[in-house]
């Protein structure tokens, strides 16, 4: 999947992290969000605009050029925002374990994310990339986080 400027109109970016997160530790929160960002610039090339000088010469890194909302949602609207992304092919999902933050040592996070079925997984964050109409369908009327 890679995205050129002129898909701008057509896709969107969709980060969710915990709404109850948020409401008890705000950072934890905006962490999750940043996490679940992080895979998705590196594993979707061509999201990111190019950097920028202003006019004293100074370069600002590239910001990504499609649409980009952080919403807020309660663990299980994670579960099936995710669920409900990761069904379609053309639709790139990352997430954030709840077990991430839990953990000191990533070797101990992988250990934990290996031996926990799916289906028993809680996320603090969600990204999701893809169509625009698609993408918004999936995450709905979620309140942006804050």
């Amino acid at each position: 999947m890679v995205f050129r400027a002129s898909d701008c109109n057509s896709r969107k970016i969709a980060v969710s992290s915990s709404s109850m997160a948020m409401k008890r530790a705000p950072g934890r929160a905006a962490n999750a969000a940043v996490c679940a960002a992080a895979p998705t610039v590196a594993r979707v090339p061509g999201l990111l605009g190019a950097d920028i000088s202003d006019a004293t010469g100074s370069v600002h890194p590239a910001l990504p050029w499609v649409g980009c909302s952080v919403l807020a949602a309660d663990p299980a609207v994670l579960r099936a925002i995710r669920e409900k992304a990761a069904s379609y092919a053309d639709t790139f999902v990352a997430d954030m374990p709840a077990s991430a933050q839990h953990t000191l040592v990533y070797t101990d996070y992988a250990a934990s994310v290996a031996n926990t079925d799916s289906a028993e997984l809680d996320y603090c964050a969600v990204s999701i990339v893809g169509p625009r109409n698609r993408v918004s369908k999936i995450v709905g009327k979620l309140p942006l986080l804050g």
